[in-house]
């Protein structure tokens, strides 16, 4: 790949990305001085973790008090004596809280009874806020503390700051747009245009290979052509990527895929097998604290199903041999171990073999990175199934926890991806216009009606602006045409129009009564149209009905952004207008009805 270009810009500006993960975060930046060439930095030093070194990321972990202040955030919410502080004090634990931000459909309700509840009075964007605040101050403290003349290079950025936030390949616009809340809420950015501006959003999938362009992989090992599959394995999601080298970019080949099946699924699954097992022992009280100690212990060393494996909670005085519990440690088979990993593992090796046969492009390398991509069963297991079939799995050596917070910097400086596929089939309802001869709008006859127009129209049509699967590039624009009537001029000062989405298997959905759980809204477009009230003569009409005025105009989606955007466009005198349109986002709005 092209190596990386000096900045052009003449003033300095700092970088910062991060990566609040559900189990652990990470913070990277780069600082841009004018003719110099950027390079990505992590911090590697946070409160309660100052004499780890080279750790580069912390829990994801709050503790608010009664009142709803923050008590404890990160390494500090783990470290001796908290538990009994929290306890002894009332303090309340927020974990797993960037969950509670997945789009709201029936894939993933099926986890809801999993994630731990907000604390009460906390929405998620607070929490998150919360959060993005103490990511801020440790950065701060980190640059000023660790550069020469740290305190004057903070001084000359910290009103020059962008911001990259990375979120699963399953997050849409609602989860961006709450995402910005917090960071509003955090005083990252003010809440104005110019402050939405300086957030930049990437998956964690793209993040995670600019990562691997960074470390060397495309250089040694693709040809242009080239297909590879990223494998981000996280804390809660598992986020599958799949890409093609053109020259000295990347074109994404495939619908980028999100699951729930990241490491918190195996501490999931263990709870529940624990739960079996343990049912009638006494120390089935100690269920919690034996959970936390398979997560610390017994699943990260896990490496081989034909080993005995032990779980160590307790002292040499714990013992129940009936339960497999001799001197304060619970002996598991190594296949009963591997049976929690298993969901996760077949999730990533059915999602490969899918991508790699709908992919426009072949593809046989498979990038593993992320947290859980550390666990070497989950490495050795995947690779076994896999490589069989002509897939090489690759696990970066160094720092895997940190792809995604250094891709995010490197999506923001070097932006290898110009091309991405639509994941879902985007378009938005109209009435058509009623044709007799039509089979499909004489089943609709009831849901006719006579416009003010005078026209027979059928409602319940979907006009698909942008099919599921569509390769898009940066640039281009995808429409369709619309047609808006009003009875009275004074009601021609807004346009509102909605945007939504096709999940589900139709090629090509044409009504909405037609698999109509599988339609969700997508965002809502408001256009000011106040400045038409000077010149109507264009748009007023006489119908059957008597005079109204009517406005033709199309909706335009560009998609090959990582932030979907969205215009209005129409005709004025002969000429096109764009519209500076207004996307309001419902935070419900990737719920299916």
């Amino acid at each position: 790949m092209a190596s990386r270009i000096p900045y052009r810009e003449s003033r300095r500006k700092l970088v910062i990305a991060f990566d609040v993960g559900t189990t652990f975060s990470g913070v990277s930046y780069s600082v841009l001085d004018p003719g110099q060439i950027p390079e990505i930095k992590g911090v590697t030093r946070f409160p309660a973790q100052e004499h780890v070194t080279g750790s580069s990321k912390i829990p994801t972990i709050i503790y608010y008090d009664p009142r709803g202040s923050v008590r404890a955030v990160g390494a500090e919410a783990i470290k001796d004596g908290v538990l009994e502080l929290a306890t002894d004090n009332g303090w309340v634990k927020a974990e797993w809280f960037k969950l509670h931000l997945r789009p709201r459909t029936r894939s993933t309700e099926h986890i809801a009874a999993e994630i731990p509840p907000l604390p009460s009075g906390k929405t998620v964007v607070q929490v998150f806020a919360d959060y993005l605040r103490y990511l801020f101050q440790c950065t701060s403290s980190y640059i000023r503390d660790t550069h020469a003349n740290g305190h004057t290079l903070w001084a000359s950025v910290e009103n020059h700051i962008d911001y990259v936030l990375s979120h699963p390949n399953g997050w849409e616009g609602p989860q961006q747009n709450q995402m910005r809340e917090a960071a509003v809420l955090a005083g990252l950015i003010p809440s104005t245009p110019e402050g939405h501006a300086r957030i930049s959003f990437v998956t964690e999938g793209e993040a995670s290979l600019h990562f691997s362009i960074n470390n060397g992989f495309s250089s040694t090992t693709m040809n242009n052509g080239d297909g590879v599959l990223i494998v981000d394995a996280g804390g809660g999601t598992i986020d599958i990527s799949a890409y093609a080298r053109r020259g000295s970019s990347f074109a994404e080949i495939a619908a980028p895929q999100c699951y729930f099946h990241g490491s918190i699924f195996v501490t999931i699954e263990a709870r529940k097998l624990l739960s079996g097992l343990l049912s009638d022992s006494p120390f089935i009280d100690d269920l919690d604290h034996i959970i936390r100690c398979f997560d610390k212990t017994t699943k990260h060393r896990f490496r081989d199903v034909e080993e005995t494996q032990f779980i160590k909670f307790g002292s040499i005085r714990d013992n129940d041999e009936e339960f497999n519990i001799r001197y304060g440690q619970l002996k598991l088979t190594g296949r009963d171990v591997a049976s929690c990993f298993e969901p996760s593992v077949k999730c990533v090796v059915d999602t490969v073999i899918e991508q790699h046969r709908v992919a426009r492009q072949r593809f046989s390398h498979v990038i593993l990175v992320g947290g859980f991509a550390a666990s070497d069963y989950l490495h050795n297991r995947l690779r076994a199934m896999l490589e069989p079939s002509g897939f090489l799995v690759i696990r970066p050596e160094n720092h895997v926890s940190k792809a995604v917070a250094d891709g995010a910097i490197s999506f923001y400086l070097d932006h290898f991806v110009r091309t991405r596929v639509a994941k879902v089939t985007y378009g938005a309802f109209a009435n058509a216009l009623y044709n007799p001869h039509n089979p499909e709008h004489r089943e609709r006859e009831a849901d006719t009606f006579v416009s003010m127009a005078g026209e027979k129209r059928v409602q319940g049509s979907f006009t698909v602006i942008l099919p599921k699967n569509t390769q898009v590039s940066e640039t281009q624009e995808f429409r369709s045409s619309f047609t808006q009537l009003y009875k009275l001029k004074t009601d021609f000062a807004s346009l509102t129009s909605t945007v939504w989405c096709y999940r589900g298997v139709i090629a090509e959905p044409r009504w909405r009564d037609t698999d109509t759980r599988m339609y969700s809204k997508v965002c809502t477009i408001e256009l000011d149209l106040s400045h038409f009230s000077r010149n109507t003569k264009e748009i007023k009409r006489h119908g059957a009905q008597g005079k109204f005025y009517r406005l033709d105009y199309d909706i335009v989606l560009l998609f090959g952004l990582t932030e979907l955007k969205a215009q209005l466009a129409w005709m004025e005198k002969g000429v096109e207008k764009k519209s500076p349109a207004k996307i309001v986002y419902d935070p419900d709005s990737t719920r299916e009805d």
